[in-house]
């Protein structure tokens, strides 16, 4: 890298562009700003098929609309990593003058992003043979208890790890085959979707039970994403499998979705809901389209339609809603971040 810092410039008001050496895929905000500088972390993962891979921690300026990247604020990433999670809540972090940064790949990995360096903190393995690893699919940082991180790996289970003193706190079988992604609901209680085409739901007060609230109407269609939506905890949405649509549910109602967005063209590839708001959700898919949807009380016999939408140079692959910056939505595809102002 000869230039020190990159930047980006807008023609618009609308969208802030960064553009990466390599394809990208897993992305996180960090969820406070750096307090003097109203600058935003945003940590992009690449996706290349091979061993080597990196991480860029670059920085969002709010004000200015300029993306910048610092080559210290970059890591070498055994493959690509799945997902990318800052501490949801600094302010209960042990390191108060950094931001604690979370991996998923071969194994979960914990990293500390100062201000011009990052640091490997730890390396999570459950693993009882050394050779052999179960690859997560994915994981998710618990907001109200942030000792708590649990993955999805592809060997049907759930781990759940207290990363502060870097132990397993229990590890479930949770599905039938391949567990690929989960969330948490509240300080105890999570889910997760599989290949097996099931939506279970996990209360860490009895290991032995789960709730199944949803089935792919066709046996074995596999579930690819889920998002709670933390704003009214009784609505979660999940995705199949090269399946244009967005399934919403209501945990009350197990099994019947209360809505079922369909105006995608193409595969959906990833879901988030509005930070500040229980009725906005955002799709991303394979159509190169980013819809945002607010969820009526009673949908009309039609289906529901997008309130906006944002098309992108090619299939969005990966989209995040930062509650940090809850005014920016983030969509990755190809090898491009782009910052949307809803």
């Amino acid at each position: 890298m000869e230039n020190s810092t990159q930047e980006s410039h807008l023609r618009s008001e609308n969208f802030v562009t960064y553009d990466s050496p390599y394809p990208l895929y897993a992305m996180a905000f960090s969820s406070t700003a750096r307090a003097a500088h109203h600058l935003h972390r945003v940590a992009v993962g690449s996706f290349i098929e091979e061993y080597n891979n990196r991480v860029d921690v670059i920085s969002f300026d709010e004000e200015t609309l300029t993306v910048k990247s610092n080559p210290n604020l970059s890591f070498e990433h055994p493959y690509p990593p799945t997902k990318l999670m800052f501490h949801p809540n600094p302010a209960a972090s042990l390191r108060k003058s950094s931001d604690l940064l979370a991996s998923s790949g071969d194994y979960l990995r914990l990293w500390e992003v100062r201000d011009n360096s990052i640091e490997p903190l730890s390396v999570l393995n459950n693993s009882k043979t050394s050779e052999f690893c179960a690859p997560l699919t994915s994981f998710d940082w618990n907001e109200v208890e942030t000792r708590r991180i649990g993955t999805s790996s592809i060997d049907t289970t759930c781990t759940i790890w207290d990363v502060e003193r870097g132990v397993v706190e229990t590890q479930l079988i949770a599905h039938d085959k391949e567990v690929y992604d989960i969330a948490w609901g509240e300080a105890g209680v999570f889910a997760s979707v599989s290949a097996d085409g099931s939506v279970r739901i996990f209360d860490l007060r009895d290991k032995e039970h789960s709730t199944i609230i949803y089935e792919s109407p066709q046996p074995d269609t596999p579930l690819l994403r889920l998002a709670w939506n933390k704003q009214d905890l009784r609505y979660m949405a999940t995705i199949l499998m090269d399946c244009n649509k967005v399934v919403i549910l209501d945990i009350r109602s197990p099994t019947m979705p209360v809505a079922e967005l369909e105006r995608h063209r193409a595969s959906v590839n990833a879901i988030a809901w509005a930070p500040q708001s229980c009725r906005h959700i955002c799709s991303a898919g394979d159509d190169a389209q980013a819809l945002i949807w607010e969820l009526p009380t009673v949908a009309g016999p039609n289906g529901i339609d997008p309130m906006s939408m944002y098309s992108a140079g090619s299939e969005i692959n990966q989209l995040q809603w930062s509650a940090a910056l809850p005014d920016w939505i983030a969509i990755a595809f190809s090898n491009k971040l782009q910052l949307l102002k809803v």
